[in-house]
């Protein structure tokens, strides 16, 4: 093999890792508000589901609780 494809090929690998890692950064800072919210959600929950059942809680939490409200 040629020196110089070699040294073509370990470069074009390294820039492909570049960019994948640049790629894996930018999808991890837009999960941080999905992450926010998970925390949210599992605050409210334990916090709600200690006078009711978890069913209700996790339908409270995500803003239906009037909608399954039994009159």
């Amino acid at each position: 093999m040629n020196i110089n494809t070699d040294k073509f090929f370990k470069a074009l690998i390294s820039i492909c890792l570049v960019l994948l890692i640049i790629i894996f950064i930018f999808i991890a800072f837009n999960l941080r508000a999905l992450s926010k919210w998970a925390n949210y959600q599992t605050i409210c929950i334990e916090q709600e589901s200690i006078d009711t059942t978890i069913p209700w809680a996790v339908r409270k939490c995500n803003g239906r609780s009037k909608v399954y409200q039994v009159k």
